[in-house]
């Protein structure tokens, strides 16, 4: 069955292009709504597998909605949409429980990928519910819980930078953690300085898993990383 996208878009034009783009080339169902009113009212009438919803809107701008509707639902995704690219604007849209956020003008073939790649993590987040909040990392196990990794018998424990990023690699393996989302959700900032800590930190978590060919982190141009395993 197709994935349901919610889409809030004051723009007329901009709503139908999207709408028809996401369903002819990405094969979802997509219900566009006008402004935040609108959009929250479908939302509480169907089941959506994601949103997409317009930072300015009307009546209910689009954070207003998001807080709304994470708490009807906190786990359906949310990407925000908006012509603003200040950082304090990034950082509101994740703190409400937003997944991600994309800058207007946009081409409309990386909103597919962002939904595309939103609703794999999203299936396998449901798989990872099921099981203990441990991660299998090749040879070695995970424990985030403790910071700590294990090999058989020994044992090393981690840095609280070091788990952390850890942790959100492997939420995300086999997919791209942005680099954005791991500044702000670790770090509270994507500033130069940061990303440069960030950085280090990447380079240490390689350095543990240099002898395991099963385990890779690579970087993904203009994007962030990914942790394959």
């Amino acid at each position: 069955m197709s994935k349901k996208v919610l889409l809030v878009e004051d723009d007329p034009n901009l709503g139908m292009v999207l709408q028809e783009y996401l369903q002819f080339k990405g094969g979802y169902e997509v219900t566009l709504c006008i402004d935040g009113m609108q959009g929250l009212d479908a939302f509480k009438l169907k089941s959506f597998d994601i949103c997409i919803l317009d930072v300015m809107m009307p009546k209910k701008d689009g954070f207003t909605l998001g807080q709304e509707i994470r708490e009807l639902n906190q786990n359906i995704p949310i990407i925000f949409a908006t012509a603003k690219s200040m950082l304090e604007d990034k950082v509101q849209g994740f703190n409400i429980g937003g997944d991600d956020y994309i800058t207007k003008p946009f081409r409309i073939e990386e909103l597919l990928l962002r939904i595309n790649a939103l609703l794999k993590r999203s299936s396998n987040q449901v798989i990872e519910e099921k099981q203990p909040d441990k991660f299998q990392v090749g040879s070695v196990l995970f424990d985030p819980l403790l910071q700590e990794i294990y090999n058989g018998y020994n044992s090393q424990k981690l840095s609280s930078k070091e788990s952390e990023l850890l942790h959100l690699l492997c939420k995300h393996k086999n997919d791209v953690l942005s680099r954005e989302q791991a500044l702000i959700s670790i770090w509270g900032n994507d500033n130069y300085f940061n990303a440069r800590s960030m950085d280090v930190y990447i380079s240490k978590l390689r350095k543990i898993f240099k002898e395991d060919e099963a385990v890779e982190i690579i970087n993904v141009h203009g994007r962030g990383y990914k942790l394959i395993f």
